[in-house]
């Protein structure tokens, strides 16, 4: 893929770095060229000094033939100028703007723009090690669905993965156990001290929490 990072601090210089070592082609743009030294002398890329929704800037970085446009500075004004001009001058496939403020966030993502609001992600996060010893809902990116962590005790162990499914409520999707991870077969049976992750409708957690004794 041929993608464009706007915004080389943190997040951008190791999104960078991550698309970079995949193979993939990436431009990254910065206001402040010494920001270009958090990629490293491995970097492969191309990096360009200059504003994320400067039109020259862009065309310079080869937005015209861009599959993904992302951008990640620290400024929500910033970045949703940058996304907008990506998405609806340069008409690029795949549009993702960081945003910090989580009002601002639903507003845009009302709007049909793609955000990721890190607080409200981090914000999650933080709850669920607080409050969940098994289940986390910010790996995936809906209110509705989470993932839960059942660890296979004697009641479970010889059972197969699709009999620990509960249709429109709960999914086993992988399985940790000594060996590794593994993604289940419907007939793939269940050792002891294995832990299955299953994707859970969250208005269904009580109900699966109780069928499994969590």
């Amino acid at each position: 893929m041929y993608v464009i990072i706007v915004g080389c601090g943190r997040v951008g210089s190791e999104l960078a770095k991550l698309l970079s070592t995949e193979g993939h082609n990436v431009v990254v743009i910065d206001r402040h060229p010494k920001s270009f030294e958090r990629l490293g002398r491995t970097f492969n890329g191309v990096t360009l000094e200059g504003n994320g929704f400067d039109v020259e800037i862009l065309k310079q970085a080869g937005i015209a033939q861009a599959d993904a446009f992302c951008s990640v500075t620290n400024g929500d004004n910033s970045n949703i100028v940058a996304a907008q001009v990506a998405k609806k001058i340069f008409k690029v496939p795949k549009v993702i703007a960081r945003v910090y403020d989580p009002a601002r966030a639903d507003i845009y993502r009302s709007l049909g723009l793609d955000v990721i609001s890190g607080t409200i992600l981090f914000a999650a996060m933080l709850r669920d090690k607080i409050i969940e010893s098994r289940f986390s809902s910010y790996l995936i990116e809906s209110k509705d669905v989470g993932v839960l962590e059942i660890e296979v005790g004697k009641d479970l162990v010889g059972k197969n993965a699709e009999e620990i499914n509960i249709p429109g409520e709960l999914m086993v999707v992988m399985i940790k156990s000594v060996k590794g991870v593994s993604l289940p077969l419907p007939k793939t049976k269940l050792q002891k001290d294995d832990v299955v992750m299953a994707l859970v409708k969250i208005e269904s957690l009580d109900k699966v929490r109780k069928r499994f004794g969590l």
